[in-house]
């Protein structure tokens, strides 16, 4: 993980799928293995002397930021990763680059300079005014964004101490969104898939019941009770003397 703070501006001495950087700082702690942010790309040292170091580029890599516009003689954003317990000066950056930018304008300031970069469609809904992006490595704070492009506004020491200070109008940028803006969306993506479904389900509600007919009761005829005839009584004994 990275801040976004630039240690150091190297300067490419070979360019392609092997990049060769002439640098010192970055250098002091590292070893083969060790990441080191690039433009703000993290690369793996695969090898590596006293005043320079190499990293391979996979194909992804190149498609995704500007590292395979580079040449020799180019200046570069150097940073190694945050350590335990380091300042988190800038932002959580990991130096997995979302895509790139060019810059559309440079308007000077008394003190700093507002950079105007064009805004690709895939990242728009991750920049917001006053949130975080990084910039070729650069931790930066959005100043303003609309739907097509964001800007930022660029203090001295950004000016003189990255790359950002010396490109021009129509030069590529790499981007990185906040990390966390990512998190939250996918956080919430079911959330939102379920309430959408259920949107689109018919109303269960209950169809009035059709009227029920109660069938005709059927006049019942009791059967005429036959008259009973009482048997006639049987004449009473006469008495015996």
């Amino acid at each position: 993980m990275f801040t976004g703070i630039i240690e150091e501006l190297g300067t490419v001495v070979t360019a392609g799928a092997r990049l060769t950087v002439g640098c010192s700082t970055v250098l002091s702690d590292s070893s083969l293995g060790a990441s080191i942010a690039v433009n703000g790309v993290c690369l793996t040292v695969a090898a590596l002397g006293s005043d320079w170091f190499a990293a391979d580029l996979a194909p992804e890599t190149l498609r995704r930021s500007n590292l395979g516009d580079l040449r020799a003689g180019s200046r570069i954003n150097l940073e190694r990763p945050l350590s335990p317990g380091g300042r988190l000066n800038g932002h959580i950056v990991q130096g997995h680059v979302d895509g790139t930018a060019r810059i559309l304008e440079r308007t000077p300031g008394d003190r700093w300079e507002v950079v105007r970069f064009t805004l690709p469609a895939q990242v728009a809904r991750y920049v917001v005014e006053k949130g975080s992006i990084t910039v070729d490595g650069v931790s930066l704070t959005v100043t303003a964004v609309d739907g097509q492009s964001f800007s930022v506004s660029l203090i001295p020491t950004t000016l003189g101490l990255t790359t950002l200070g010396h490109k021009g109008v129509g030069d590529p940028v790499n981007l990185e969104v906040d990390v966390i803006a990512k998190y939250v969306e996918r956080l919430l993506a079911p959330s939102a898939a379920g309430a959408a479904a259920a949107a689109t389900i018919p109303s269960t509600s209950a169809a009035p019941d059709a009227p029920t007919s109660a069938a005709p009761v059927v006049p019942t005829s009791a059967a005429p009770v036959a008259p009973t005839s009482a048997a006639p009584a049987a004449p009473e004994a006469e008495p015996t003397a």
